[in-house]
């Protein structure tokens, strides 16, 4: 609805005054560690306007460690079929979380090593920072974290869109990348 989005946004916009110094955005960082059902999500904001939330119709996750964030798509938390996992680079002053790709897996199995390259290269695969900083027009993929709780996550993607995330049950790497 209009008011959610409007709530958001309200968020965003405050969230100096939310997050004051480098310990409360830290607290939220580590709030966001864990694993979350991708439940609404919106596309780019409209120029002027607002853009709607849409219940997202598929079971999409991520998953965010000390190191790591991943994300992907299955039939539930227990059957993941497509999951990309690498660092992440978390800028607590801005509260943005810049993500690299180091690994894809099918199935909870790494194929990585299968991948043809018009596919690697295409994804960024092992891409660093600076290996985007060098490049003109080229920026890593980014989340900026919008607030956290032990329920939880939004987040504003490099593009505009937010998504609402919410806390699994269980930890989703098992299922997606074969580790306990």
């Amino acid at each position: 609805s209009d008011d959610l989005y409007d709530a958001v946004r309200y968020v965003d916009r405050n969230a100096s005054k939310l997050y004051p110094d480098e310990s409360a955005k830290g607290d939220m960082w580590k709030r966001a560690y864990g694993s979350w059902k991708l439940q609404l999500a919106t596309g780019p904001p409209a120029r002027g306007g607002t853009t709607p939330f849409k219940t997202v119709p598929i079971f999409a996750y991520a998953m965010i460690d000390e190191n790591n964030f991943g994300n992907g798509v299955g039939i539930n938390q227990d059957t993941i079929i497509l999951s990309l996992l690498g660092p992440h680079y978390f800028n607590t002053k801005r509260r943005v979380m810049g993500i690299g790709i180091e690994d894809m897996f099918l199935f909870s199995n790494k194929v990585t090593q299968f991948l043809p390259e018009f596919i690697s290269g295409g994804m960024g695969l092992k891409k660093k920072p600076t290996d985007f900083s060098n490049k003109k027009g080229s920026r890593m993929p980014a989340f900026t974290i919008i607030g956290s709780s032990e329920k939880s996550l939004i987040a504003r993607g490099g593009s505009g869109g937010i998504a609402i995330w919410t806390r699994l049950d269980k930890d989703i790497r098992p299922a997606a990348y074969g580790v306990e």
